[in-house]
């Protein structure tokens, strides 16, 4: 399995058996229920509440850690592949590739808690019943569908769904809560929600006590909770890359491209937890400042039920709030005020902070390593393929040779937003290596896997005294016949030059087209002569 640290409270049950109640410096977590599946071992999501803690894997399945309970993990059995997972305070969502969503909680099915539901079979109109995303809240959970419309259902007690009544349990309606939406976010604490439309306009609606709702002057109608989706007036210049809500505060990841740091973070809401270090709650987004992270880009944050989490490009990883334990793992409700890097252990892919993830629950927290999907990769390929430029970036290792390489590749896989740096010192880690040892580094960049053998170098093909290149990596995910060929070679240094003159043009055409967009472009037919 990949790597995974955590820390906080080991509760759920044991979650590292041997450990105490209170871990309190990462350590290394392992999966006792890891079967001999490499792609089961392959972590993609961590996502963890009050009562369960799931972990979602490359291949679809998922294995819950129950609170408080003698049971072992179990794997949680949906009939559809898993693409992602969200646990809340008392509720658990699965999104499967199909795009239907499965929940369960007392919130949720209050006649069988412990029973997941198919809940976007409730939504009324059968058109919009494909789901692209979900979101949990403390009690509420939030489904985006891929029409682009936001739909609520769970507790509304504090106007969380958007209206100012209790949605009727007998049927627990999902609610229409806004259309022309783009992205949901909330928390696994909290009892309010964001909701950013397509013209980038913010709105929020729920609890409001401590002002976590950063809309400024607070509507005290009532005075403790905003029950309509209401615009928020005042929000950082920049792309809003996300926003999480806990139980007493909110925190935002702004980027914007002519400011520096690029990507920073703003916070509202109960000073105890805002991070801000002010003597009142914060009413608007304020942008939080730390020497810690000063001069360096967000990554990305997480909240729990009352710490907050901040991982930095730089590879820092900072916490704040409440973190409920000493060093000597007593809990004493301890508040962190001020932003504190935490220690953390070497990490093993430490050249690709980028693909490191935290994930708060709500005592525990998790640092994971979760690379890139291929179908991401993919992407990138066509998009390198359209441009018609394979190779952009060269560079020089032991007595002077030359390995030319992909950019667009080396900057998704390394940093994708300061990738001038990780590029330059990747040219100083192999300026001095030998030419297998470059080339080991180089599989383990573009694959993502040292186990797989030479698959950076190109598959020339001939054709009437051309040679066209077609990038390994790119051939072995399209073709059981290409996987065979160069999976087989353990020593392959060289480029494999194969004639294809015998194809047409438009066969060749057809070939071309296909592997880089695993599509038969319509216009063009195959013929017998043609073949």
């Amino acid at each position: 399995m990949n790597e995974i640290l955590f820390f906080g409270a080991n509760k759920e049950p044991k979650l590292i058996k041997n450990e105490p109640n209170e871990i309190t410096k990462p350590i290394q977590f392992e999966n006792e229920n890891e079967n001999e599946n490499e792609n089961e071992k392959q972590i993609k999501q961590i996502s963890s509440g009050f009562f369960s803690t799931i972990f979602l894997f490359e291949n679809g399945k998922a294995i819950e850690y129950l609170r408080d309970s003698k049971q072992n993990p179990e794997k949680i059995q949906i009939e559809e592949n898993i693409q992602k997972v969200t646990v809340g305070f008392s509720n658990e969502v699965i999104l499967t590739i199909e795009g239907n969503v499965f929940a369960k909680g007392k919130d949720i099915n209050p006649k069988n808690p412990n029973e997941f539901i198919n809940i976007s079979s409730l939504i009324e109109d059968t058109n919009d019943r494909i789901i692209k995303d979900i979101v949990s809240g403390g009690s509420s959970v939030y489904l985006l569908t891929s029409n682009q419309n936001a739909y609520g259902t769970g507790l509304n007690n504090y106007g969380q769904l958007g209206f100012d009544a209790e949605p009727p349990y007998e049927t627990q309606k999902l609610v229409l809560m806004m259309k022309n939406v783009s992205k949901i976010f909330s928390g696994i604490y909290s009892n309010h929600v964001f909701v950013l439309n397509s013209n980038q306009e913010l709105f929020v609606c729920g609890n409001n006590f401590w002002d976590q709702l950063g809309i400024g002057k607070p509507i005290r109608q009532p005075q403790d909770r905003i029950q309509k989706l209401t615009k928020i007036q005042n929000i950082p210049k920049g792309k809003i890359i996300d926003i999480q809500a806990g139980f007493f505060h909110s925190i935002m990841l702004i980027e914007n491209q002519n400011q520096n740091p690029k990507r920073k973070l703003y916070s509202c809401g109960d000073l105890r937890y805002n991070g801000l270090v002010k003597n009142e709650n914060e009413k608007e987004f304020t942008e939080l400042k730390s020497y810690l992270f000063q001069n360096d880009d967000i990554l990305e944050f997480s909240i729990g039920g009352y710490h907050t989490l901040i991982l930095t490009y730089n590879g820092k990883l900072i916490i704040f709030g409440d973190i409920k334990f000493d060093k000597t793992g007593n809990e004493n409700h301890k508040f962190q005020f001020i932003p504190i890097e935490i220690e953390l252990p070497k990490l093993r892919f430490n050249e690709d902070i980028s693909n490191y993830h935290i994930s708060c629950g709500y005592e525990n927290s998790f640092l994971y390593y979760s690379p890139p999907s291929f179908s991401n990769l993919e992407e990138d390929l066509i998009k390198l393929f359209r441009r018609k430029q394979f190779c952009d970036i060269s560079f020089k290792i032991e007595n002077g040779e030359i390995i030319e390489a992909h950019k667009l590749i080396l900057k998704y896989r390394l940093n994708q937003n300061q990738d001038q740096n990780r590029i330059e010192k990747l040219q100083e880690i192999i300026s001095n290596k030998s030419i297998k040892e470059s080339n080991q580094i180089f599989e383990m960049i573009y694959s993502n896997n040292s186990k797989i053998n030479p698959i950076l170098y190109y598959f020339i093909i001939e054709r009437k005294e051309k040679q066209y290149k077609f990038p390994k990596l790119i051939l072995i995910m399209r073709s059981e016949l290409y996987r065979g060929m160069f999976l087989s070679v353990t020593n392959d240094k060289s480029n494999k030059v194969t004639d294809y003159s015998k194809l047409s043009n438009k066969s060749f055409q057809i070939f071309e087209y296909w592997i880089y967009s695993n599509q038969i472009k319509e216009e063009i037919q195959i013929t017998k002569k043609n073949n």
